[in-house]
């Protein structure tokens, strides 16, 4: 995989490895557990499998270069507010479900050949997860995904192209709040993946437009 790399991978590994850092200290805030589904967890090697790391994060790169607005970070602070972490699951398969249906089936014809194979991956993933559900309140949780689709809306067909420059974070975020396998680190994907996030907005939130 490093015989890949671009001469300028290096910054972008280092905007990747920001994302990381990021994605660790929202997991790590504390939060009381909440009662939630058997079906909000899926199998670790959902997410080691290296060809669709790899074109998961491609896809990514590719839009985020098509991206013109960098102020704004979609999968970041705002869109994890007052969500304990044992939601963040349910929370992420609201995201996993608006990304597929209101952004990549649309787009579809864009972005390929990652596009053509990502797409299923991601739609797998959410067909595993169509009985997921919470037994609490889940208010805050829908207010946060509202947001995120305000925001998109807001962005209008950037905000799109903003969704699926975001792909590698959203890959993160899934696999650290469904992943039953909880002793592997985000820093794996570094390796994994070639190029990274270069969306290297200066607001880890939704922007004020």
């Amino acid at each position: 995989m490093a015989a890949l790399q671009k001469p300028g991978s290096s910054s972008l590994m280092g905007t990747l490895a920001a994302s990381c850092l990021l994605l660790v200290a929202l997991w790590t805030q504390g939060g009381l557990a909440v009662p939630i589904s058997s079906h909000c967890r899926l199998d670790g090697s959902n997410f080691q499998q290296p060809y669709i790391t790899n074109r998961t994060f491609m896809l990514a790169k590719e839009a985020s270069l098509a991206d013109n607005n960098t102020d704004v970070r979609l999968i970041g602070e705002k869109l994890f507010y007052e969500v304990n972490m044992g939601e963040r699951c349910y929370l992420m398969k609201q995201v996993l479900n608006f990304t597929l249906e209101e952004v990549l089936l649309p787009q579809s014809d864009r972005f390929q050949p990652y596009m053509q194979e990502v797409v299923p991956f991601l739609a797998r993933l959410s067909n595993k997860l169509s009985q997921c559900h919470i037994d609490s309140d889940d208010q805050h949780i829908q207010r946060n995904v509202q947001n995120l689709k305000d925001t998109v809306k807001k962005l209008g067909e950037n905000g799109e192209i903003k969704v699926i420059g975001e792909l590698d974070l959203l890959f993160m975020a899934l696999r650290n709040a469904l992943s039953l396998t909880t002793s592997d680190s985000p820093y794996v994907l570094l390796s994994s993946a070639v190029g990274g996030h270069t969306g290297g907005g200066k607001h880890m939130g939704f922007g004020v437009l």
